[in-house]
């Protein structure tokens, strides 16, 4: 399996500049277009891990000033209960893109994203309509409706956003496409633990005795991508065994096990074309998400 090694971080970076009104955000984008600097966004919801600090790494590589978000996006939730527990580490994030050569970062409170009033959704149809739409209602138009006004807010020249939430990064690609927003969209490999766990901020929800079992997801959609490479095999019945093997690994319940065509997300009967194969599985109060190509 191919796992990815840690990102290395400065712990002697200077601190990193904070802005949480759109108008300072268009004021330093504006300085840094004024000096002929090209400009990439890395939106977070704060939490961070490597994975988040790879996505730095890569926009910083690719432009000259990079600009993190931190914003727990209340309109992605479809639980109250998620949206409650999910951590808020400001000072600890903001120290740790600032060492991963962040420039600036945008953090505004709720009321400066949603003002009273508030009345405007961005839906996307088709690729939202199973796996992760299917099971979150709703958490596909939160997710394109703050990401529409984090990339007209800030109009960077790139945006860079993981393949671990690999459904969110193809409505991303399908929204920015069909509403013409004039910024590239550039998708980032998953970042893993050394056991093949997919980096996440839900991790640390995890017992010992969950954390022991987890990484048997990404274990088993390896598996299934080798049996799956090439194509002629159908996929039925190797996914049918995979959940089977899932559960019988500890996980409590499988939300879905799917091989779709990589680029639209459609259900694939065998892999004969660009294939990706999406997990969401639960233990305990956690659930994990994950993702692999198909070769």
């Amino acid at each position: 399996m191919p796992w990815r090694a840690e990102t290395n971080v400065s712990s002697e970076a200077a601190p990193l500049p904070i802005v949480r009104t759109v108008g300072a955000l268009r004021t330093r984008i504006r300085g840094f277009r004024q000096a002929g600097e090209t400009v990439a966004l890395v939106p977070t919801m704060g939490a961070l891990h490597e994975g988040h600090l790879e996505l730095a790494h890569r926009a910083g590589a690719a432009c000259d000033r990079v600009v993190a978000t931190l914003f727990v996006n209340p309109k992605q939730f479809d639980r109250p209960d998620d949206l409650e527990r999910y951590p808020r580490t400001e000072a600890r994030d903001a120290e740790l893109l600032a060492g991963a050569g962040c420039h600036l970062l945008f953090a505004p409170p709720a009321e400066e994203v949603y003002p009273d009033g508030f009345a405007t959704t961005v839906s996307v149809a088709g690729v939202t309509g199973s796996m992760e739409g299917a099971h979150r209602p709703g958490h596909f138009d939160g997710v394109a409706t703050v990401v529409t006004k984090l990339l007209l807010q800030g109009l960077p020249d790139i945006a860079f956003f993981g393949e671990k939430d690999y459904q969110q990064l193809q409505t991303i690609r399908r929204m920015v496409r069909d509403l013409d927003i004039p910024v590239a969209i550039e998708g980032v490999p998953t970042v893993r633990e050394a056991d093949g766990l997919a980096l996440s901020s839900r991790n640390r929800n995890l017992t010992a005795e969950q954390r022991r079992i987890a990484p048997a997801l990404a274990k088993t959609l390896y598996d299934i991508a080798a049996r799956l490479s090439g194509g002629g095999v159908d996929a039925g019945l190797v996914l049918d065994e995979g959940r089977e093997a899932l559960l019988r690994a500890g996980f409590d319940s499988v939300d879905y096990l799917e091989l779709r065509d990589s680029a639209n997300l459609t259900p694939l009967a065998q892999a004969d074309r660009p294939a990706r194969l999406l997990a969401a599985a639960w233990l305990g109060h956690t659930r994990l998400i994950d993702n692999v190509p198909v070769e």
